[in-house]
Parts: C-alpha cells; sequence; structure tokens
C-alpha cells in the first residue's frame, strides 16, 4: 500500500502548499533561528537529555555561502558554552563547502574544528550520499590527527562499513546509523532484515574495538536486540550512548533507557532551509512517507 502512497506523494510534491510541508516539518525542525534552537536545547537538557544541533542545509555552490554557515557554526559553539548547555555540533561537508572545493571544505572543518577545542566541545561530521564517503572519512582522520575530539558517521546498510570500522583506530568516536539516502544495491544493503543484522555486527565490532558508539535509531525492535547485546558482553555504558532524531515520538523507550543508566542524546536540525531540506529529504527517500503518516498524529515528545 505504502509502495502506491509514496508514487503518489513524490508525483504530487511540486504542487502541495508550502504550508502543508511546514506542517508536516514542524514536528522535525526546533525553529528557524539560533535563539530558538537553543532555548529547545536547554528544554531538553532539563529533561536529562543531551544534543547535537545541526543547522539545515546541503550542497553550498558558493564560497560566500559556506563561509556564512562557518561563521555560524563558530558562533554557536560560543552560545552553547555562554549558556553552559549540554550539546554538540554535527555538519555536513556539502554545507560547507565539500561540492565547491576540497580546499574550501577543508579550511572550513578545522576552522569549526579548532572552536570546538577552544569551547571544550565536540564535533561531528555527517555522512551524506557514498560520493562523499570517502572525501568525509579521510578529513575527519586528518582532523583527529591534529585535535581528538571530532567524530564520524559509519552507515550500516553499506557494504563497506565493516572495512571502514576495521580501518578506524581504537578510541575513535561514530555514530552509527542505518542510512537515508537511496544508494544503488550493488553497494548498499536493502533489506531491512538484514540492514538490521549488519547494524548489529557493526555494534559489535565497534564496542570490542573500543570506539565510542552513537547508537542512533528509532527502530524499537533493534533497540531491544542492541539491549542484549549490550547485556550479554557486558559493555562499559560510557563507550556509548543512543540518539533519537528530534521529534520523533520515542517517549517510552527515552524513559527506559534513561532508567537503565543510558545516556540519550537529541539530533536537533533547525534552520531556515526548513523547506528544501524537507522536500530533499521526500525526494532522496521517499519511504520516509511511512513513517510521516504513521506518527502525523501522535504527540511530539520534545515540544
Amino acid at each position: 500500500m505504502f509502495y502506491f502512497i509514496n508514487k503518489i506523494i513524490l508525483g504530487t510534491l511540486p504542487f502541495i502548499p508550502k504550508n502543508i510541508i511546514k506542517a508536516i516539518s514542524n514536528r522535525y525542525i526546533a525553529g528557524i533561528d539560533d535563539e530558538e534552537a537553543l532555548k529547545t536545547i536547554k528544554k531538553l537538557n532539563e529533561m536529562n537529555l543531551s544534543a547535537t544541533i545541526d543547522i539545515l542545509g546541503e550542497h553550498t555552490k558558493n564560497v560566500d555561502e559556506s563561509d556564512n554557515i562557518t561563521n555560524r557554526y563558530i558562533k554557536l559553539y560560543k552560545e552553547i558554552s555562554k549558556n553552559n548547555l549540554d550539546c554538540n555540533i554535527s555538519i555536513k561537508p556539502s554545507h560547507i563547502g565539500s561540492d565547491i572545493s576540497l580546499e574550501t571544505f577543508t579550511k572550513n572543518l578545522a576552522l569549526i574544528h579548532n572552536e570546538a577545542d577552544n569551547n571544550n566541545n565536540f564535533l561531528r561530521i555527517d555522512m551524506e550520499n557514498s560520493t562523499l564517503t570517502d572525501i568525509t572519512i579521510n578529513a575527519f582522520k586528518n582532523n583527529y590527527k591534529k585535535l581528538k575530539n571530532i567524530g564520524i558517521v559509519i552507515q550500516a546498510y553499506l557494504y563497506r562499513s565493516e572495512q571502514d570500522i576495521n580501518n578506524l583506530e581504537s578510541g575513535m568516536n561514530i555514530r552509527l546509523c542505518k542510512g537515508i539516502y537511496n544508494e544503488n544495491e550493488t553497494i548498499a544493503i536493502k533489506n531491512p532484515k538484514k540492514i538490521n543484522d549488519n547494524y548489529l555486527s557493526l555494534l559489535d565490532q565497534s564496542l570490542k574495538k573500543n570506539i565510542f558508539v552513537g547508537i542512533a535509531t528509532h527502530d524499537i525492535n533493534l533497540i531491544e536486540k542492541i539491549l542484549c547485546l549490550i547485556e550479554e558482553n557486558n559493555f562499559n555504558k560510557k563507550q556509548f550512548e543512543f540518539q533519537v532524531l528530534y521529534g520523533v515520538p520515542m517517549k517510552k523507550t527515552i524513559q527506559k533507557l534513561i532508567a537503565l543508566k543510558y545516556k540519550v542524546r537529541v539530533y536537533v536540525p533547525y534552520g531556515d532551509n526548513w523547506y528544501e531540506y524537507s522536500m530533499r529529504r521526500l525526494n532522496e527517500n521517499p519511504n520516509i512517507s511511512k513513517y510521516v503518516i504513521k506518527n502525523f498524529f501522535t504527540k511530539n515528545f520534545y515540544k
């Protein structure tokens, strides 16, 4: 049934009024400007939740735009420190210049990373589609040599991820997610069960290698299996944390994780690029419609 719904949604996206798209996206986006986002972070912290903040946007096309985004992230680190918030930052390579040139991306990444260090904070480099995987991993490793307060994302649906983890050093930091981009079946696992199996395998591999893991998933059944894996292997709670996307209704699961003394971090996107972000996500992965429709009338736990 959802196959046909996805087809209809993709065909009608250009004609859907912007206010309807915003009504859907509002539950997953923490405002338009820095002030709104930081207020949301404070509320999350008061609920005993850590946060990661991300300015919406991808694929900047000119140096001025990428520099402006870089300066906004630098300012954010200062504001996070000033307000004593439990929050770090996650950035997309294409947002700070990887589409423009490797030099632009490298320069801006270093500026943001240095500011994270100046404020005793942490920087995560998000993983975008497979065309940027090598660039992202190489940038992470190069910056890690200089300062250790930086992490990367590994996507469980990519066949290459096992080897990528093998090539990481003990003590490094990853966010492990399933992967959202519509990749070719020659490089990505398509079967949901096999993706989950690979997720568990990669998690086990990472923790046994003493890599810190941000366990990022909203799959309740997978989380239950993860909890069993953690218990069976007696993994140290300091080796991992659970991560969820802002607005996704996970109240019972989050309360359970907190009761078990596990750290939970909320990924908080915001910004004036909400429309472009929402449309791109729906176009790149139309199966998102299934999730949106399923949860549209569910009370948002974070607001």
